[in-house]
């Protein structure tokens, strides 16, 4: 197989980034096809939760789904919390980054804050600000990022609900991540 001439980038030429860009193109056109597969593998709950990442994540999808949400704010509802896994204390963040070239700006503001929202539900009862998110009072998608929780996350927990499988959101991620980058729109 062909690889690059270079070992330091700064020395690389400009046939070594047109062979490496076509690489590069490939790899993200598979994007959700790598997060279905890390989606399906978050089947361990943590612990003292009644359901796994992924019912909740599911469930989220489901509900969101059901109440006529864009394709959009169902995937969004699908990973707002992929960061779990590995960024446990700012999960909002990575699955925000995620979701960020593809999404629009109301999308990813949502994500990225939802864990900061979500703090009105307990945060009181561990001698937290349940109150945290008054900080974001007058901001354009504040509303909606309070909806977001109350409607999708905050009452995605329950072992009888009945959600879609996650088969049936694959099309809707593949949709969204083959989007042109809003950043490049």
């Amino acid at each position: 197989m062909k690889k690059v001439s270079f070992t330091k980038m700064k020395n690389g030429t400009k046939e070594d980034y047109l062979f490496l860009d076509k690489y590069e193109k490939d790899f993200a056109k598979k994007t959700s096809d790598r997060i279905i597969d890390f989606m399906s593998n978050l089947t361990k709950t943590l612990e003292g939760y009644q359901i796994s990442r992924l019912e909740h994540s599911l469930q989220s999808a489901t509900r969101a789904h059901y109440n006529g949400e864009s394709e959009e704010m169902v995937v969004a509802a699908l990973l707002h919390d992929i960061g779990d896994e590995l960024a446990p204390m700012n999960h909002s963040e990575y699955a925000a980054s995620i979701l960020k070239p593809y999404v629009s700006e109301k999308t990813h503001w949502i994500i990225k804050k939802h864990g900061e929202f979500q703090m009105y539900y307990y945060a009181h009862h561990l001698g937290g600000d349940r109150n945290k998110r008054d900080k974001y009072k007058g901001h354009k998608y504040y509303q909606d990022t309070i909806n977001f929780c109350e409607k999708y996350d905050q009452n995605s927990f329950d072992p009888n609900y009945k959600s879609l499988p996650l088969k049936f959101f694959k099309p809707m991620v593949k949709r969204i991540f083959s989007r042109k980058p809003y950043s490049l729109l």
